[in-house]
């Protein structure tokens, strides 16, 4: 079956480094593979010492890489609803200032990038795509955005092709709006199917997978245990977590021995704290990883005895509804998370889930439509939301 890796971690763990070597490692498998930059701060071309672009290439037997340029994507596939959202944005910029480029919401450059990999993954032969992300905060909006925009579809939709049946000859003589045209709506129609299509396959853990890459410090230990929170709230199978930049313990020097004390305890905080997660240990290598050979290293060191490296984990936590003798439980699997932090409310036919910074909201199956909460707790990582 085909498999969709996505990595990703804070800036400056060597995610990239981790993902070039899993693509390496599928195309020594003889698995057509696709790595997949998705960072607007491409350095593919870099690491594997050639120029990677906007369309694919070839870098190595069985193994091709690409930049995805989000602008590109959107001019070359959306071409009808692009242009209608520039006639609206044209037509109330009153200072009539000319548009270089396509301006739109923040995060649609991200939905464009998914949309991309989704279309490769159904319109392609390749076994496996491998997708290095940008930096942590970057990819939960990356990975959050499909779900956040079907629903404001979901909300709006209808009222949009009223309105454009109703108010288009008004609006062109009268507000001088330009509402997208029959055709565009019948394209904005595909791009909220699409965004269906795009959530069942990000998060069908039996194709798709995040896998964190993190570094035995404490400000980054803390960011990726919140980045794991985050992906669980939002339903994403994390089924790996890389350790990268570990110093061998046979180094004899004082200075090292310090730092080696200081990994040892964040590795064990990791370990406890992502103890039904697949863990793997990276060393740290003497050399910059740039070429073949140099990522060939982490293949050898640390993939070689993992059989495992693409199986499918489907057994790890994750959103569940449960029917019971009253009602039905939602059960979300929240890690790292103290119970004073999370919030929950009924807002329509939604149920909102809030933790610190980011909000979840989460539209009922039609068999809960219509019953109340009838109550909520945080026991042992799991919010159970209980309907009558």
């Amino acid at each position: 079956m085909k498999r969709i890796l996505i990595f990703t971690g804070k800036g400056g763990v060597g995610k990239t480094s981790v993902a070039a070597a899993h693509a390496l490692k599928s195309s020594q498998e003889g698995q057509k593979t696709l790595i997949v930059s998705t960072d607007m701060a491409h350095n593919l071309g870099d690491l594997f010492n050639t120029p990677v672009g906007k369309e694919e290439i070839k870098v190595a037997d069985q193994l091709y890489a690409l930049e995805i340029d989000p602008n590109y994507v959107m001019e070359n596939d959306f071409k009808n609803l692009m242009r209608a959202f520039n006639n609206m944005i044209a037509s109330v910029n009153s200072d009539a200032i000319e548009l270089d480029e396509f301006t739109m919401m923040p995060g649609m450059e991200d939905l464009f990038a998914l949309l991309k990999i989704q279309e490769l993954y159904c319109h392609s032969d390749y076994e496996r795509i491998i997708v290095d992300c940008a930096p942590t905060g970057e990819t939960l909006s990356l990975l959050k955005f499909p779900e956040l925009m079907c629903w404001y579809m979901d909300k709006f939709f209808p009222i949009g092709k009223v309105a454009v049946r109703i108010l288009s000859p008004v609006s062109k003589s009268l507000f001088k709006i330009q509402i997208p045209d029959r055709h565009a709506m019948n394209d904005i129609e595909t791009l909220y199917v699409k965004l269906i299509e795009l959530q069942e396959l990000l998060k069908n853990k039996a194709v798709s997978s995040v896998r964190l890459v993190t570094i035995p410090e404490k400000m980054v230990v803390e960011e990726t245990k919140r980045n794991y929170m985050y992906m669980k709230l939002y339903n994403y199978n994390v089924d790996g977590i890389f350790i990268n930049r570990i110093l061998p313990k046979d180094m004899n020097n004082p200075f090292f021995n310090e730092w080696i004390t200081i990994q040892k305890k964040y590795i064990e905080e990791i370990e406890t704290c992502f103890q039904q997660v697949p863990k793997y240990y990276i060393p740290w290598y003497d050399t910059d990883l740039l070429g073949m050979d140099s990522i060939n290293r982490i293949c050898e060191d640390v993939f070689s005895e993992r059989a495992d490296l693409f199986a499918i984990k489907t057994d790890i936590e994750g959103e569940q509804y449960e029917q019971t003798e009253k009602g039905y439980h939602l059960k979300l699997f929240l890690p790292n998370v103290e119970k004073d932090e999370v919030s929950v409310n009924l807002a329509g036919m939604d149920v909102v889930v809030k933790i610190g910074n980011y909000k979840r909201n989460i539209p009922l199956p039609n068999t809960l439509r219509g019953m109340d909460v009838a109550g909520a707790k945080f026991e042992q990582s799991i919010l159970t939301i209980s309907f009558q």
